[in-house]
């Protein structure tokens, strides 16, 4: 596979002839639309949410997770589990909701008519307006937090997409490319720092979805939990992005937030559905186990 300019020329017209290597490989294509007809379940509550615990989903999780603490019963959810290794973001039901292909996807089912919702500040800001929580409701305060909303949905595809995917997931290191969006991975981190240098959080004085967007991919950045590049890029560093992501990562709806739809790591932190607020006490994976044995 070509790794320099000297023995790689692009063709005048691309053509997908062949795999491109790397850890998505198998479901990677330069097509949309659907592969299979698979329709999605439907649960019991008003909100259903068709995710994975990556990022992007613990975004939504979290979201919901707080509405729920702050009283809100219309917040009920059920986070079903999509596999996007083995394709289901291509079943003709997931891409009804969300023709994109990606997690996460969500439908609102409370009223005459179910509304799907997709791409994660998109629920952040329907679910924000749909409770009243949250989101500043005029103002600079409301300006701010979208501000920073919209910087993380512009921002994280350079991390993800740029420096994750060449630092951890390529099948060959390329130094142009992991210096290239490593830079820009730092910038930003400096960009975060330099503002939490001036209020606690993102918005201002007050938590809210600014917060919520941001911190699955930079507070887990910061705290070693993405890519294990924490060292190489300094995190330690940043000492007004690590207090931020300390202070939020103890919330207990960001606890329990982070752990639905997870299939990696410790299995006291995996919950891979959600249907009931009792689930986080008795189904994730290392009581399962338990209960198997």
């Amino acid at each position: 596979m070509s790794i320099t300019s000297d023995d790689y020329t692009p063709p005048k017209v691309w053509t997908w002839n062949k795999p491109n290597g790397g850890r998505f490989a198998s479901i990677n294509r330069p097509i949309a639309g659907p592969t299979q007809d698979k329709e999605l379940p439907v649960g019991r509550h008003p909100l259903q949410l068709y995710s994975l615990g990556m990022p992007n989903g613990q975004k939504v999780t979290i979201m919901l997770e707080e509405l729920l603490a702050l009283g809100h019963a219309g917040a009920e959810y059920d986070a079903w589990l999509i596999r996007i290794g083995e394709g289901e973001q291509f079943g003709s039901g997931f891409v009804a909701v969300n023709p994109n292909s990606k997690i996460p996807a969500l439908v609102d089912r409370s009223g005459p008519k179910p509304i799907r919702v997709f791409e994660s500040g998109a629920m952040l800001l329907y679910l924000a307006e749909k409770f009243g929580a949250l989101l500043p409701k005029q103002g600079a305060g409301r300006a701010e937090c979208l501000s920073w909303l919209f910087w993380q949905m512009g921002s994280a595809p350079y991390l993800g997409g740029g420096f994750g995917h060449f630092y951890a997931y390529a099948p060959m290191k390329i130094e142009y490319a992991i210096d290239r969006f490593a830079m820009e991975t730092k910038r930003q981190l400096d960009v975060l720092d330099r503002r939490l240098g001036e209020s606690p959080y993102l918005a201002g004085e007050e938590y809210t979805i600014a917060d919520i967007a941001v911190w699955p991919w930079y507070g887990g950045l910061a705290k070693g939990l993405l890519y294990g590049a924490g060292e190489f890029l300094s995190v330690k560093d940043y000492k007004n992005v690590q207090r931020w992501a300390d202070v939020i990562g103890e919330r207990p709806a960001v606890k329990r937030g982070r752990i639905v739809n997870r299939l990696q790591g410790d299995p006291a932190n995996q919950l891979h559905e959600r249907h009931d607020a009792g689930d986080f006490e008795l189904r994730t994976q290392d009581k399962l186990a338990a209960q198997a044995s």
